[in-house]
């Protein structure tokens, strides 16, 4: 099932496009595929948004939905019935699940039917379908619920919820980092045959908690978070599975007796066994368990360890014949896919390639052939390739350089490409796939050279005396002239394992940086993934180190190239690109000289413990590491411009790691600006979000502009 948003006109699906109105005309919006041969696509008409069922052989479509909102309301829906809550609709999109004012509604769009499902005055979360859609499961009040449509029946599945225990609902740090944020605190599992339904119970007993302080009103009130920082306990949870029809509840594991991470349940498709992951606390041995429902027992059947770190398997594939899964891993020191059968014998590697596969997309067992995306050889590229299971085979589909999305078929016939690369627009073209070309969809415009000068946009490398070569990107402003100096703007995030720099198309104009004599630039340190875990492994326990430590690299190489000014060396970024700004302008400061951050983390000991000792291990191993880390550490070195910006209601990097900092710095007598949005989130919108970045804006403008 998909979880999606209902905003502004859409009542089944939702399409926000991230393009400008200058690229947005051409690209056609597609949703999904409907079923083998038809794909869904989504286009407004003055002003009325319509689906349309697109056949994939002949080109040929007609009207699946008029998604005018305004009808859509008046028809069907009770007066003064809004669709303006989270929601989730069935695959065939024929019906949906609305959540208003606390309560859960179902409509389906082939029986014009409309019913309230709940009337209760605490809200239902996290609504998703069975499988076969008879049924919505649900948590209310941190308990697990389902409801028959048919009948509307509710049934409740656990009773011992409180402020702590939470069942089938995530705890915070669970839902941040190991299931993901996209799970929105969602954590149970349907069976396929809709009978059963796994989950995990969470008990944030032991997990300290933390105050979010909200200024408002005359008082003000605090928001008390349950947050577990490095070293702290963490949530204690149970996986269980309870079958619909007995209502019999069977634990398979706990983390009573260590301290250890449960995920990722992934169901065999006779829903009689399924798979789950656990994790040690130092993340570097994670093993795969197989729980069987008839006998109540679990199984070991994978157990990986590595030196440092290991992610979980998050795209773990279970063969539908029952002969075993498929996994990526990157113990080779590359991500690459393997074929297991139940017992725990690997029965074939199916790529050994030293780039990374990113995730797989599709398995066509029938055929035993795997499709999956990966980068190729060029690690700032992203394609679809296909292998057969047993390792032979290994085709790239996609052909043109550049970043590439694919959405496959269900019967793995056809595959919708999305893509663009430095110098092409985003396209979508429609392929077989074995790869043949079938038809060209839609592009974006791109730059418009009747709008002036185009700026030249470039992707290449910087050498690393450390032999890392930095993948690197600028924007290089318009009239560029080699014989003049120019300020520089890193843009950059710089986390582990996470890039900044991707062969994709970036429209050079209407950008007041590169508009007003200013280079945009970033680059890739050997911990973003380009390297695979030779790089991520030197990385590891090094954050606020060896990341600035290849910034500065590259900072050198800028400014060798004679056209950079070297007082106008300037970073940004927001979370850890926050971090990194802070870090850069106070441990480089002799070769940084302005920043603006956002919501950073100054001190790694206040931030979560699931991602900071996955990447720092555990503060009683390595506290040196942590305080090489330590922004306040450096800030007597901060000689720069430095801005920083802050949620004062952020609950991911609380406000905490802010307010330390500019402490140190006031007691240091150190110039800076400082702006604290008021019941700001990790982010933030509406007027701050303009405020913001007006802010960002006039700080480059005054500071890096040529001549100033």
């Amino acid at each position: 099932m998909k979880r999606i948003i209902l905003l502004f006109a859409t009542f089944f699906f939702l399409m926000i496009s991230n393009f400008s109105n200058a690229q947005q005309l051409e690209l056609p919006r597609i949703l999904k595929w409907l079923d083998d041969e038809n794909y869904l696509e989504l286009k407004t008409e003055a002003k009325v948004s319509k689906v349309y069922k697109v056949n994939a052989k002949s080109g040929k479509s007609v009207l699946f939905e008029d998604l005018s909102y305004e009808d859509i309301v008046k028809k069907n829906l009770p007066e003064g019935f809004t669709l303006d809550r989270a929601a989730i609709t069935t695959e065939d999109y024929n019906s949906v699940a609305l959540i208003k004012d606390n309560n859960l509604y179902y409509y389906s769009r082939i029986k014009n039917k409309f019913k309230a499902l709940t009337d209760n005055p605490s809200a239902e979360v996290t609504p998703e379908f069975s499988p076969d859609e008879n049924r919505i499961a649900f948590t209310r009040d941190h308990d697990l619920y389902y409801i028959d449509i048919e009948t509307g029946l509710e049934h409740r599945l656990t009773n011992d919820a409180t402020d702590v225990i939470y069942n089938g609902y995530s705890s915070w740090v669970y839902m941040e980092e190991i299931l993901g944020r996209a799970t929105a605190h969602q954590a149970f599992w349907w069976s396929p045959d809709s009978k059963k339904i796994a989950f995990l119970r969470f008990d944030d007993t032991k997990v300290p908690m933390f105050p979010l302080y909200r200024a408002d009103g005359i008082h003000g009130e605090l928001e008390l978070t349950r947050y577990p920082k490095v070293g702290d306990s963490n949530p204690g949870v149970k996986l269980g599975v309870i079958d619909l029809e007995t209502k019999k509840l069977t634990w398979f594991d706990c983390n009573c007796d260590e301290d250890k991470y449960i995920a990722f349940p992934v169901w065999t498709n006779d829903s009689k066994k399924f798979f789950y992951q656990t994790h040690n606390r130092e993340q570097n041995n994670l093993k795969i368990y197989i729980a069987d429902l008839a006998s109540g027992e679990k199984k070991e059947i994978y157990n990986e360890k590595q030196e440092k770190y290991i992610e979980f398997h998050t795209d773990l594939y279970s063969l539908k014949d029952g002969s075993g899964f498929i996994i990526r891993s990157d113990k080779s020191g590359w991500n690459n896919l393997y074929h297991y059968n139940l017992e725990g014998k690997l029965v074939h590697q199916i790529t050994n390639v030293n780039w990374r596969v990113n995730g797989i997309e599709n398995v066509d067992e029938k055929k035993g052939v795997v499709y999956f995306m990966g980068t190729g050889e060029k690690s700032i590229e992203n394609h679809l390739f296909s292998v057969n299971m047993d390792g032979s085979k290994l085709m790239q589909l996609t052909k043109e350089a550049g970043t590439h999305r694919a959405m496959i078929s269900p019967n793995n016939q056809y595959f919708i490409d999305t893509y663009s690369n430095i110098s092409t627009p985003t396209r979508r073209e429609l392929f077989k796939a074995e790869g043949k070309f079938i038809r060209f969809l839609g592009a974006d415009k791109g730059a418009d050279p009747a709008k002036g000068e185009i700026a030249k946009v470039e992707i290449f490398t910087i050498p690393n005396p450390d032999g890392f070569d930095m993948p690197a990107w600028w924007v290089l402003p318009e009239g560029f002239d080699p014989e003049k100096k120019y300020g520089v703007v890193f843009q950059i995030y710089g986390g582990p394992d996470s890039k900044n720099v991707n062969d994709r198309y970036t429209n050079p104009q209407e950008n007041y940086l590169t508009e007003n004599g200013i280079i945009r630039f970033a680059v890739d340190h050997r911990g973003s993934g380009h390297f695979g875990k030779k790089g991520l492994n030197e990385f590891y326990g090094h954050l606020g180190t060896i990341d600035i430590q290849d910034y500065i690299v590259a900072v050198k190489w800028l400014i060798a190239q004679g056209f950079v000014d070297e007082t106008k060396i300037g970073i940004t970024g927001g979370s850890y690109g926050g971090y990194m700004t802070a870090i850069a302008l106070t441990k480089g400061s002799d070769y940084f000289t302005h920043g603006f951050g956002s919501s950073a983390v100054i001190d790694w000991r206040l931030y979560d413990n699931v991602y900071t000792e996955r990447y720092m291990g555990t503060l009683e191993k390595n506290k040196e590491l942590y305080e090489a880390g330590n922004v306040n550490n450096y800030a007597d070195r901060l000689k720069g411009k430095l801005f920083m910006i802050h949620g004062t209601m952020d609950d991911n990097v609380h406000m905490q790691n802010i307010i330390q900092f500019v402490d140190t710095l006031t007691e240091l007598k150190k110039d800076f600006q400082f702006m604290l949005y008021p019941n700001g989130r990790h982010g933030w919108g509406g007027n701050k979000r303009v405020h913001s970045m007006n802010l960002q804006k006039q700080f480059w403008l005054d500071n890096l502009t040529p001549g100033k």
